[in-house]
């Protein structure tokens, strides 16, 4: 690295991408942006976007206003108000916005507003991952088109019988929601006529990447007519996906929702970290201890599911599961009872829950650590919905716990490290909830009043009898509704403090390690033979040190133990690079792609 490099140690190679066999891997997080070159127009807003006040300047009809209104919808939402004007107009869409942020709504009303009286065939056509969110999708549309009595809204996905769908398709539909894998069974069978189809939308586009449904979504476009409007939603942006839209959208509008550092607090995120032994005791306690509202425990696979869902019944929870092996008919049952409150813990592989949206969901457990960014992403996103606050706690062992800064980075969320509830903490909680449940009771009169005129007098009868007091009495009456059980948490919790003090000596030893790196490397001064370059990548594109070392060495004829020091922050890089850089070799090096975007290296100031 000392030695001083030729023109002749460079060589330029006539291919100017670099090779991305690992960034087919990488998941974009929410903050990735799409680079104005890809798309011939892009908008970019915040959670705070101005725009219209209320649904009336859109261009929306007299009824469908009123609809809204009726069901309470006020302002729209920032992607609402950026893709409305876009979708009104015909023009083809892409959207960029993580889940929960109002998306459905923001193309199914314009879709509503253009379709065609008395068309007799499917106008429209939305292509999602999973039947969860096909059936939620479906009931959007029925309820947005409340005032228009004549509209048929189907959704079509596996499980469900098929010959009840292709009924339906034959007495005509307008709109139809479905899973790729039914949707291209109905067209194979000619029960599908998608020759009146004006508008496509591919919803969640990047999930049904990541469960291998893209094969099926072009073969799907492939056959749909040429002539239509198309509108892609995706949470994040993958390769695959910008070129599909690349590919098949015509001039598309882009719309980046970019969630403010407001957004995230919605949901407070934490991790424990403990051994996987001890993690079903200490999901008991965290039950406990943290929330009485909604809880969906996310595990890895259908076996877990199970074997959570009996340890927790065991210990007196009210569980419902949700996974691939749960009929349909079932699985919607599971959702609405969860939904009214008659079941409070849900517990979901990721698959089984996609798409899944009811309001009371308080807390979501990452019981198993996710397979990857975009998945924690969806996993949370269950909760903290319609501007409501969550909470999402996950659970790490030892040798998972540098995954943790990877999640942080997706979400532009620092997570708060969360000790295992000890008994004290259990024992308030459950103190506070039957005084909550007492406050509830004694507030609320029982309907039937010559019932309650009954127990007045048993009650008044076994008081003379036994001469008790009332507050003797009172207190028999809590001890026969808690039961014989102890309502007072007494087990062994030795494991649980010196789990939760070997986690603050570590996380006091990361701390301190951490402040001495970053103090070392801004100690560190560049060797006098190497020259700082920034290039215009960084985390936000989800880039590593490999990455670049590997595209540069190859297009430079550098080895890569010639490349110096590496730094990578948001939104670029600074790479330390031999002095004596030929300048043809320096202007390849700025049309260099790495992770699908251009290097532009520049020497740094």
């Amino acid at each position: 690295m000392s030695q001083r490099k030729s023109h002749e140690d460079f060589s330029c190679s006539e291919e100017l991408i670099a090779n991305e066999s690992n960034s087919s891997k990488e998941k974009e997080s929410l903050k990735a942006s799409v680079s104005p070159e890809d798309l011939s127009s892009q908008k970019e807003i915040s959670n705070s976007a101005e725009g219209f006040e209320g649904f009336e300047g859109f261009g929306f009809s007299t009824n469908l206003v009123k609809t809204l209104a009726e069901k309470g919808y006020k302002e729209p939402s920032p992607i609402q108000k950026a893709a409305f004007p876009e979708l009104m107009l015909g023009r083809d869409l892409v959207g960029q916005a993580q889940t929960g942020t109002g998306k459905t709504a923001a193309f199914a009303l314009p879709l509503l507003e253009r379709l065609e009286d008395n068309h007799g065939k499917p106008q429209v056509l939305v292509l999602a991952p999973t039947r969860e969110l096909a059936m939620q999708v479906a009931d959007s549309f029925r309820a947005y088109a409340a005032g228009h009595p004549h509209l048929k809204v189907l959704a079509v996905y596996g499980g469900a019988d098929f010959r009840s769908q292709i009924t339906s398709l034959r007495r005509g539909v307008d709109v139809v929601v479905g899973t790729p894998g039914r949707v291209m069974d109905h067209m194979r069978q000619g029960t599908f006529n998608t020759s009146g189809l004006r508008s496509l939308v591919l919803d969640e586009a990047d999930e049904m990447l990541r469960m291998g449904f893209i094969d099926d979504v072009e073969w799907i476009l492939e056959q749909l007519p040429k002539d239509r409007q198309m509108i892609l939603f995706s949470a994040t942006m993958p390769s695959e996906i910008r070129r599909l839209s690349k590919r098949y959208l015509h001039e598309p509008a882009e719309i980046t929702i970019r969630t403010t550092k407001q957004s995230p607090r919605l949901i407070r995120q934490r991790f424990i970290t403990l051994h996987s032994s001890r993690k079903i005791e200490a999901l008991k306690r965290v039950l406990e201890a943290v929330s009485d509202e909604g809880v969906i425990i996310f595990a890895r696979t259908k076996v877990i599911t199970i074997s959570l869902a009996e340890s927790l019944e065991a210990a007196g929870h009210d569980v419902a599961v949700l996974n691939g092996d749960v009929p349909q008919t079932q699985r919607e049952r599971t959702v609405e009872r969860l939904r009214k409150g008659k079941v409070n813990i849900l517990v979901a592989t990721d698959v089984a829950a996609r798409g899944l949206d009811v309001e009371r969901i308080g807390l979501v457990i990452n019981y198993d650590i996710p397979s990857d960014s975009e998945a924690y992403i969806h996993r949370i996103g269950r909760t903290g919905r319609a501007g409501r606050n969550g909470e999402a706690i996950l659970f790490v062992n030892p040798r998972e716990r540098r995954f943790v800064s990877s999640l942080e980075r997706a979400v532009g969320q620092q997570m708060e490290p969360m000790d295992i509830p000890n008994n004290t903490e259990v024992n308030k909680s459950r103190l506070d909830r039957l005084h909550k449940r007492l406050t509830t009771v004694a507030m609320e009169e029982r309907k039937n009043k010559e019932e309650t005129e009954l127990l007045q007098n048993l009650l008044t009868r076994l008081t003379t009898e036994l001469s008790l007091s009332h507050e003797q009495m009172a207190l028999a009456s809590l001890s026969l509704a808690i039961g014989p059980e102890s309502l007072l948490l007494e087990a062994d919790e030795s494991w649980v403090d010196e789990s939760n003090n070997r986690n603050r000596r570590n996380s006091r030893q990361e701390s301190q390690f951490v402040s001495s790196r970053r103090s070392e490397r801004s100690s560190r001064v560049m060797e006098e033979d190497m020259e700082r370059f920034r290039v215009e990548v960084g985390h936000r594109d989800r880039v590593k040190p490999g990455n670049l070392v590997g595209a540069i060495a190859n297009e430079s004829g550098l080895k890569g133990r010639m490349i110096g020091r590496i730094q990578i922050f948001e939104s670029y890089s600074l790479i330390d690079l031999p002095k004596g850089m030929p300048k043809d070799i320096f202007e390849c090096l700025k049309r260099l792609k790495v992770m699908n975007k251009e290097l532009r290296i520049q020497r740094s100031p």
